[in-house]
Order: structure tokens, then sequence, then C-alpha cells
């Protein structure tokens, strides 16, 4: 019989367990990209939208582009061509997926994807590991995530999901793998960080999220906004084409957050906001620009499109000191 009480014995056990790291013996790595400043090498990356909104197209013409080698939008860097292994449980290979890679002008040579047929993948199970060794992909896909949790784990607890996604990103650390996970979003609130399907925990575990969706009074046009990013400044958000005429091409960079993108808020709207919020703030005088700019951006208006409206506005800059001001000229003055 042990000389201690058992709840002593259990401490020891776990004191036996504990392991100190110390900070002087980490080393530092510069994070590695796979499309700056929106899908890092090594991490998760979430792209979710709601259903429609062209999720699948827009990661199936980005594995494309990286199949061959080519630029990303507003990332012109020279890359090799990388393989990649692409899961979906919504879509068919043969009637859905193929042909769109065929269309993209995707070299499906370097695209793998893992044997589903006689069991299902999950994010745990060891074939995924296998595999990106097997084939040095440098880019995995999961589309949706919750297809790919497993049967046993519940979506929406934070205990069950944590562990399945923290092992992921091991995963992804450990091969310098980008991992991209396609999700769905639920109906309820306004902001982006709270519309994926799921615990928090999956927005928490990403160093990346990726809002897919089409802007109100154009639906042919979608859009591209990152609505999280840990490691790097967020990026600006991406139009691109989507129609049943011209097919799929990006347009080029969109001046719209992630949830204004979601709320249906566009540009116009914005340039009405920021001119009468501009009145309001120069109706008595003239008022710093920087509290200008600050008030702005409570009210979620770029500074680009501050400059836009201001110079169709009667507004002038001036310096006062080491102080700029704006002040609003009367149009009969």
């Amino acid at each position: 019989m042990s000389r201690f009480p058992p709840n002593i014995q259990e401490e020891e056990t776990r004191l036996s367990k504990l392991k100190i790291i110390n900070m002087e013996d980490i080393e530092t790595k510069e994070v590695e990209w796979l499309w700056y400043p929106y899908i890092p090498y090594g991490k998760i990356t979430i792209i979710q939208g709601d259903p429609g909104e062209g999720k699948t197209t827009v990661v199936l013409k980005l594995a494309a582009l990286l199949s061959n080698g080519e630029p990303l939008p507003y990332d012109d860097r020279e890359r090799d061509p990388i393989n990649i292994i692409y899961q979906t449980a919504e879509d068919g290979l043969n009637d859905t997926i193929k042909p769109r890679l065929v269309e993209a002008n995707a070299d499906c040579t370097k695209i793998k994807v893992i044997d589903e047929s006689t069991q299902a993948l999950s994010m745990v199970d060891e074939r995924l590991e296998q595999a990106i060794v097997e084939t040095k992909a440098r880019l995995v896909i999961l589309d949706p995530i919750q297809a790919y949790l497993g049967t046993d784990i519940n979506m929406n607890v934070a205990n069950e999901t944590r562990s399945v996604m923290s092992k992921l990103g091991s995963i992804a650390d450990k091969y310098s793998c980008a991992i991209i996970l396609i999700g769905h979003m639920n109906k309820g609130g306004s902001k982006a960080s709270y519309r994926g399907l799921g615990s928090i925990d999956f927005q928490a575990v990403a160093r990346s999220v990726l809002i897919v969706g089409r802007l109100k009074d154009n639906p042919e046009i979608r859009v591209i906004a990152q609505g999280k990013s840990s490691l790097a400044p967020e990026g600006d958000s991406i139009a691109f084409e989507l129609s049943k005429e011209t097919g799929f091409r990006f347009l080029g960079k969109y001046d719209i957050t992630a949830d204004d993108l979601l709320n249906g808020i566009q540009k116009d709207n914005k340039s009405q906001l920021a001119e009468q919020l501009l009145n309001e703030l120069l109706a008595d005088g003239k008022r710093p620009q920087s509290e200008i700019m600050s008030i702005a951006k409570e009210h979620r208006i770029s500074k680009r499109i501050l400059d836009e409206v201001k110079k169709n506005m009667y507004i002038k800059s001036l310096k006062i000191g080491n102080k700029w001001y704006w002040e609003l000229i009367k149009s009969d003055s």
C-alpha cells in the first residue's frame, strides 16, 4: 500500500508529466505565405460564406493557378507548381470538380484526392497525414468543415472541436502545409466572426478567415473579404465575377469589409455615409484630420472612401502648427 493518500498520488503523477520550455531555447522563424496575406503555410485558413456564393469555385480557381505555378491575385511572386490534396463531401469529382478544374486550366496531375469510397475521411484520420507525406502536398482543402470533423464530434461543442482543430493545426505546422477549411455560415448576427457554423473555436484556431459573398445590387459580382488576419495586416477585399455568360474572372480590389459584405452595405452606401458624416463634423467649423479619421473608422469608413468623398466636397486641408485640419467651404462663397 502506498504511503501517500490517493489525491497526493494523482498530483505527483500529474507533476511528473510537467515539461517546462525555456523561451530562450525557442528558435524564431518567419511566417511563410502561400498567398500573402490571405493564406499562410503551416496554418489553418477558413473560407466561408452562404451556400451558392462561389466559395468552392474561387478555391478551385486558386488551386488551378497554384497547380501551374501561376501568380495569384495581387501576389506576383515567382512560384513553382505545388501538389494539392482536395477533399469534398458535397460535389461529385467526375461531374463537378474535374470539369471546373479543366475549365480553370488546372494541371490535374498536381491535384490529388484521398479515396473515400470505402471509408470516410476525417481531420484526425491518419490517412490525411500519410497523404501529405506521400504526395508532398503544400495545400490541403477540406470541403465542407462539418463533413470532416468525424461522426463522434459535435461541431457546436468547443471541448470536442478544440482537440480536432489542434491536431489538424499541428499537422499543418509539421509539414509546412497550408490547410483550407471551407464552411457555410449561420443566419444570425451581423459580425462576420460570429456567422461561422459551429463552435467559435474554429475561428479561434484559424490564423486567417476569408468571407465570400455577393454584392446585393449586383449578384454576379462576388467578393473575397478577410474577416480575420492574425499574422499580417488584413488584406484588401478582392472582387470576382461569376456569370453564365463570361464564366469566372478576377476583377480587382473592392473597398468593402467582411461585415459590410455580409450586411449588404456596399461602396455607394459608404460614400453616402461618409458625406453625411463629414457634413455633420464640419458644420460648426474646422476639425483636426486625425479626429475625423478616428470617427470615420468607428463608422467603418475607410480612408480611401473618406478621401474620395472629400475630393467631391468643398473641403480643404490646412495646417495650423503641427496639426492638419479639414474645413468645409460653403459652396456659395
